[in-house]
């Protein structure tokens, strides 16, 4: 089972809203996860509970396991290692 399989509401969150055209959601990463509580607000538990688990699932390269969801959008960048990236996220969805 491919990654995309086992966390869909992550490929959908990094795919659409990290995605290659991710500047059209917003100019920051707060923005961004702002606009898909709004659009998406029925997926954001899923989405935190998927999160949760990919982080628990590769303990010894999150870098590496992450690359699947890299669509665009470099969290380094804007300052941002992985891990991170996935706690701004988590911390966001959970306001």
């Amino acid at each position: 089972m491919s990654l995309s399989d086992r966390y869909p509401a992550m490929e959908h969150m990094f795919s659409v809203y990290f995605g290659q055209d991710f500047d059209l959601f917003g100019e920051t990463v707060p923005q961004i996860v702002s606009c898909y509580k709004r659009d998406d607000s029925h997926r954001q538990q899923g989405l935190i509970r998927e999160l949760d688990s990919f982080r628990k699932e590769p303990p010894d390269d999150l870098d590496t396991a992450f690359k699947h969801f890299r669509r665009g959008f470099r969290p380094e960048g804007w300052g941002y290692t992985t891990a991170s990236f996935l706690d701004e996220i988590q911390r966001l969805l959970s306001e």
